[in-house]
């Protein structure tokens, strides 16, 4: 049966170890994470195994994972209050997923956007994309989680892993806790410098934490339109204004729409601005990203010591999954 664990709600998400992080994994993903610190349990996971899906290079997974260690800290996570650990290092949530898949049809993993998106953009379609929702619901399912972060195109994820413990439930009782979605409508989707939702495989991000003058060149090569410097231009609903919002404050946002509207400022201009709000929000956590990013023992400790406190729950949930379905398991 499942049992009750922390008093405090347990919040998880993770991040793929796929490549540089950009703006928009940290105004989607660590930085709303970072912010639930208080009154919650967090548990962080950089998904190196779900990476493997298309990242085929040994040297950039240990980088990308590394990255993302140092991004979380940098931001300000408590490693000391909350766990943060590698999907590897807990293999238990292979074994979880195994089982999972036993209860589930190819049909409806064929359901899935990720898989369909990929048959349609004519990407490699490994095993490993068509099964990657069942790796995920094990990666919720094996840590007993309340509460799952999501973007709006990651939605059908968690609905999904709920389908998954719901069918094994049905076939061994009430044995797996059903998680719930939380999507974040104000960084739902963070726009890239094309103006399509900010992605690795668009190459439109702008990375989180590169230098003041790479950041600064990235925004001034956001496309914008033709109208002359002296006409009168519009912030809201553009991607200049939208990027804009998410790092300066309403007053400085409307003040910047006020001057735009009364013509005699460009966009070069109000980009300028834009450029000046990142870096200053940005500025502190870059420095302390590369003192982290620096000490690699550091965050290969900090997410031992993470993993400890995950297998301590993952141990709990695969014991009751073996004895529901029968499998003898450890002695």
């Amino acid at each position: 049966m499942i049992t009750q664990h922390s008093p405090l709600p347990r919040i998880l998400t993770g991040i793929r170890a796929s490549g540089q992080l950009h703006i928009g994994n940290y105004l989607s993903a660590v930085k709303p994470a970072v912010a639930r610190q208080q009154g919650n349990e967090l548990f962080l996971f950089i998904a190196d195994l779900h990476a493997l899906t298309t990242v085929k290079e040994p040297q950039k997974l240990r980088e990308a994972t590394y990255d993302v260690i140092a991004t979380y800290l940098a931001a300000g996570l408590d490693h000391t209050r909350h766990a943060i650990y590698l999907q590897s290092d807990i293999p238990t949530v292979t074994e979880l997923a195994w089982y999972l898949s036993c209860v589930t049809g190819v049909g409806f993993l064929e359901k899935g956007h990720a898989y369909k998106d990929a048959l349609a953009s004519q990407r490699e379609v490994n095993h490993g994309v068509l099964y990657y929702p069942v790796l995920m619901a094990a990666d919720i399912m094996l840590y007993e989680a309340d509460i799952v972060p999501v973007g709006k195109d990651q939605k059908q994820h968690v609905e999904m892993a709920r389908d998954f413990a719901g069918s094994f439930n049905a076939v061994y009782g009430d044995v797996l806790k059903l998680p719930t979605a939380h999507i974040d409508e104000s960084v739902m989707t963070v726009l890239g410098l094309d103006g399509r939702k900010m992605s690795k495989s668009y190459d439109n991000t702008i990375p989180v934490f590169c230098d003041s003058g790479t950041l600064r060149k990235k925004v001034m090569s956001i496309k914008t339109d033709s109208t002359p410097l002296e006409e009168p231009k519009t912030l809201q609903g553009t991607l200049v204004g939208d990027l804009f919002a998410l790092f300066a404050s309403p007053e400085e946002f409307g003040d910047l729409a006020s001057r735009l509207a009364a013509g005699g400022m460009g966009w070069g201009h109000a980009k300028d601005e834009l450029f000046q709000a990142m870096n200053r929000e940005l500025t502190a956590p870059r420095e302390r990203y590369q003192s982290y990013r620096a000490d690699e023992p550091f965050l290969r400790q900090v997410v031992q010591e993470g993993a400890e406190r995950a297998r301590t729950v993952a141990e709990r949930v695969i014991g009751r999954v073996r004895e529901a379905v029968g499998v003898l398991g450890r002695s």
